[in-house]
Order: C-alpha cells, then structure tokens, then sequence
C-alpha cells in the first residue's frame, strides 16, 4: 500500500477529487438541515445519541469548525464519527469519518464561494473551515494507508488508484468479510463497466443486505437504473429511477422529466410501475427486500 504525505499538492488533489465528484453529479441535493432532522440528530434517532453530552465530553472535536449556518447535517456527521474513531479506533469507523469528511468538503465547498459584502468574516470562515477539513481529510487518509479492511482497501483504489488496495479487496470476494451493503455496492462500482449480469446480482445483494433505520445509498438504485436504461430495459429502469425519487427528501424536476419521457417513449403504465416502487422501497428500508429474477 502507498504511503501519502500532507502538504499543499495533496490538500489541492483533495479539492480536484472533490470538484470531480461534485460536478460528475448530475442531480444535487438541497444543502439545508430541516427541523425533523435536527431533533434527530440531536436525540439520537435509534442510536440514543446525545450530541450535547458527546460535546461536553469531547469540545476539541465539536469545535474543531468554526459555526456555521451551512452544513450543519454533514457538519454533525464529522463530528459523530470522529467521536467514534476516538472512542473505538476501529478501521470501519474510520472509513464512515473519511466519507463523513468528504461529505463536509462537498458542501463547503460550494458554501465557501458564496461572496458576503456585509459579512465578510463569513466567507474567510467558511473558507478556513473548507482547509481544516481537507487536513483532516488528507491526515486521515495517510494514516489509514495500511489497513486491510474492505471499506478503506476500496477507498484506497477508488480515491487514490492504488492498484495494490484493488488486488486486496478483490481476493476477499467471496469471503464472509464482503457479507454486508456497502461491500457488495463496492464490489458492483468495479464490476459495472466489465459484467452487467454480476453488478446486477451485487446491486440486488447490497438492497438484501440494507440494514433497517440505516441510510440508504441512493448510488444503489442510480447503478440500477444506469444498467437497464444501458440494457434497454426500460420498465425496471423507469421502477428504478421512481424508487429513486421517492428516496429524496423533495422531489426532483430533472428527475421527473426523465420518467415522464420513459412513459411517453416507451408506453409505459405508469400508475402500476409507481407501486411496484413504493412497494420496493418499502421493502428495502424494512429489510425484506429480495432480489428479483434477471
């Protein structure tokens, strides 16, 4: 496994990995902290988590950006997973905190160029908080270098390339270690642009998999409808993509536009394809999905 140093060409490889990943993003999600969520948050949801005890145990890491009204939801989330790392120290752990970070610089990233005529401290603090991040980031990463877990060995070939990390986690497949939802997604992220059929079987394995009360990744279900728009099969596409839909928080118009043409090109019924993915959905947060035939 490579090893990587800080410094200013990894902080600015960081921020290029980033962007990338921002604009390769077709569909963006509202950068806000609803009401709901923020009680969530702060009681816990099923976790029991209280934010304001972690906090007052661990002020280091709760203060460790300076506040700020943007990115509060994946501001808290670096928060809890750095908790967790200091807590528990385990690789797993590690990879949620990597994700969590990226997470904030994605959002910061665009707050931060946000202009302030009257509040020009605004953006100096956004922007400050955008550079801890990327350190942490970069520290974060350096320090994982050499771990064996799937999570980071898959981390470590799809952010930084590293053809030995991909060796790694490939010869685990088929091991119990792969048994879970993120694993069988990473598996398919590899196997996308080789095998249709087997990222498929991946696909339907990582929603099998899907934990109740945990979030479900939307990247899932966009795979899904990337293959069978690619296979031209697009009545699961069309399932698919609605599935997506009813993920969001707010519908999306992009979104709509793109089912309302598979209906119209491909005389679809629409009324029942919308059941089939409400029902699916259901099915998938309750940990009841199975896989379909294909």
């Amino acid at each position: 496994m490579k090893h990587f140093s800080i410094g200013y060409k990894k902080l600015f490889g960081i921020f290029m990995i980033i962007f990338r990943q921002i604009k390769q993003q077709k569909l963006f999600r509202t950068v806000k902290l609803t009401a709901v969520l923020l009680v969530l948050l702060l009681n816990g949801c099923d976790n029991k988590v209280n934010l304001k005890k972690l906090c007052n145990e661990n002020t280091e890491i709760c203060n460790e950006f300076g506040k700020d009204s943007w990115c509060k939801t994946e501001r808290i989330d670096v928060v809890l997973n750095r908790i967790k790392v200091k807590n528990n120290n385990l690789d797993v752990d590690k990879y949620k905190l990597l994700i969590a970070y990226e997470g904030y610089i994605k959002c910061m990233s665009l707050a931060s160029q946000i202009q302030h005529k009257k509040f020009k401290e605004k953006t100096t603090l956004r922007k400050d908080n955008l550079l801890k991040a990327a350190a942490q980031l970069s520290q974060l990463i350096e320090q994982s270098a050499n771990s064996k877990h799937p999570h980071l060995l898959y981390y470590y070939w799809s952010r930084e390339s590293s053809d030995s990390a991909l060796k790694e986690f490939l010869q685990l497949e088929g091991d119990p270690i792969l048994e879970n939802s993120t694993a069988q997604y990473h598996l398919a992220t590899y196997y996308i642009k080789r095998d249709s059929n087997k990222t498929l079987g991946l696909l339907y394995r990582s929603l099998e998999l899907h934990q109740p009360g945990t979030e479900l990744s939307p990247e899932i279900l966009q795979s899904l409808v990337t293959i069978f728009t690619k296979i031209k099969k697009y009545k699961q596409a069309y399932i698919w993509l609605r599935t997506y839909q009813l993920l969001q928080d707010e519908p999306n118009e992009m979104i709509e536009t793109s089912l309302n043409s598979y209906q119209q090109e491909n005389a679809l019924d629409t009324d029942f394809l919308d059941k089939v993915a409400s029902s699916t959905l259901a099915k998938i947060k309750a940990g009841q999905f199975t896989s379909p035939s294909f």
